[in-house]
């Protein structure tokens, strides 16, 4: 055995091979014969196996047959798909470490803190809305005995969903289910740094479901993304990713009058209140809220912490023992509390941000977590990072640096903290810590984000509606009124009846 191979032994990385994409029920290569190396940040540059490259006529192939299963789809009692979605839930928790182990490979994400706990939210998010699949119901007006006027939901037609590569099995969770159950067929482009996952996925529901009405294709943004956001027969784009390319899929399909929902960025405040009880169980809450547990590669990190004055040194100096403590490391050991940064290109962009961090004289750095830092630098590692003594005005606390870092703020006033969250451009989530419940819900009215936890640091429950206000997207996902929204239309229909 070489050393290399013992490497990737003892790294638990498995042998490099070929997925194919699918589409209409069949595993196929791109038409042009072309094929993308998939990396894991694992261990830097390596390569752990080759998908297809799409190419426009490759999408084409996939809208076309997602629009040949509609109608049959369509037509489906309700108690049939939503049937399906439950076999479906079923199977993913029957092949639950093996989702999670692939997700870890693909994204970087700790087996135990967050490869795991995403299957289980997928599973549970195809259960959900199989459980919902009677409610997507019109009305009846009260017209008169001479008419009979109803509504209908009808779905859109074919839906092409575009996934990131920091949550792929979450995402297709709030996407997947919720359109199939309303009775659309889907177009899934996988993200290009991590598909394998969201492959894996497609394997499982190719078991239930008939050709065509999913299909999952690979290849890059640049390409297969703007060939699905282009194409005349896709009748929504469901996007999740940067508010940068958000805007150009907005355009795109606002160009042809498709429809479109986007979630994308955020730069979410976390304000404590000095009633806090500073013990573990709020320092665990806190934690949580810092999305650090997935390297802060998350749209919902609460990176801005506003600390109370009073609370402020004995706050920061609580959560900053317990970020230090956290174990950066192989995302497939057990052991790993934090894994690994996506690839090369964002880990130089995190690394950016920390540069400007750790060389300011305006701020403290309390915590170092650079590269530097950490001792494991086969793969994208780096521990978190904690400035603090900074303003709202600086550039790390405006600007989203996806990477595990974080800015504490001091704050005295409430109408001026207030203010201070409410100061950017993003408005997805949000964060509040106190005890008084005045406090807590008039704070959380106030603030301008689309979603508010308090005293908690979770992340999205099953059946509760998230998206986000100002730059952080349109639309709602992962509920019921967010699907029928989001994945059907409304018909009215006036019936003129004869009188007896």
């Amino acid at each position: 055995m070489t050393s290399t191979q013992t490497s990737l032994a003892e790294l638990h990385i498995p042998e490099a091979r070929d997925y194919p994409m699918f589409v209409d029920g069949a595993w196929v290569d791109a038409i042009s014969g072309q094929w993308s190396e998939v990396t894991t940040p694992i261990l830097r540059e390596h390569v752990i196996g080759r998908v297809p490259s799409s190419g426009t006529e490759d999408v084409d192939r996939a809208v076309r047959a997602a629009q040949k299963a509609f109608p049959r789809w369509r037509s489906q009692h309700f108690t049939a798909r939503g049937r399906i979605l439950s076999q479906i839930a079923d199977a993913i928790d029957a092949r639950a470490e093996e989702l999670a182990r692939l997700t870890a490979l693909d994204t970087g994400n700790a087996l135990r803190t967050q490869a795991r706990p995403e299957v289980a939210t997928l599973a549970n998010l195809f259960r959900y809305f199989a459980g919902v699949a009677g409610e997507i119901k019109g009305t009846v007006l009260p017209a008169g005995d001479d008419q009979l006027q109803y509504s209908r939901q009808e779905p859109l037609g074919v839906i092409g969903c575009i996934l990131p590569w920091n949550s792929p099995l979450m995402i297709a969770g709030f996407k997947i289910p919720a359109a199939l159950v309303a009775g659309n067929t889907v177009v899934v482009k996988a993200a290009e740094a991590a598909p394998l996952s969201v492959l894996l996925l497609a394997e499982i529901c190719a078991e239930f479901l008939p050709a065509g009405v999913l299909n999952v294709i690979t290849g890059s943004g640049r390409v297969a993304g703007e060939a699905l956001v282009q194409h005349p027969d896709v009748d929504k784009i469901s996007f999740t990713g940067s508010t940068e390319v958000g805007r150009r899929v907005a355009r795109e399909a606002g160009g042809r009058l498709a429809h479109v929902s986007l979630e994308l960025g955020g730069k979410n405040p976390s304000i404590v209140f000095p009633d806090v009880d500073i013990d573990d169980d709020f320092i665990n809450q806190l934690l949580l809220s810092t999305r650090v547990h997935r390297q802060g590669q998350s749209c919902t990190a609460g990176s801005r912490l506003f600390l109370h004055q009073d609370i402020y040194d004995e706050v920061l100096d609580r959560l900053v023992n317990t970020l230090a403590a956290l174990k950066v490391g192989n995302p497939l050991d057990e052991s790993t509390d934090m894994g690994a940064i996506i690839n090369e290109t964002q880990f130089a962009s995190v690394c950016g941000f920390l540069d400007d961090g750790l060389s300011s004289t305006q701020v403290a750095t309390v915590l170092d977590g650079s590269p530097a830092k950490v001792p494991n630098s086969d793969g994208y590692y780096m521990g978190p990072t904690v400035f603090s003594g900074a303003g709202n005005s600086w550039r790390l606390s405006r600007e989203e640096i996806f990477g595990p870092a974080l800015v504490a703020i001091p704050w005295n006033d409430h109408s001026d903290v207030i203010e201070m969250a409410n100061d950017s451009h993003y408005g997805l989530a949000a964060y509040v810590w106190t005890h008084n419940l005045d406090l807590a819900l008039s704070t959380a009215h106030a603030l301008e984000t689309g979603w508010v936890q308090v005293n908690q640091g979770g992340g999205q429950m099953v059946g509760q509606s998230y998206g986000g206000y100002k730059q952080s997207g349109l639309g709602r996902e992962v509920s019921l009124e967010g699907m029928i929204a989001g994945f059907t239309q409304t018909k009215q229909v006036n019936v003129r009846l004869r009188t007896l």
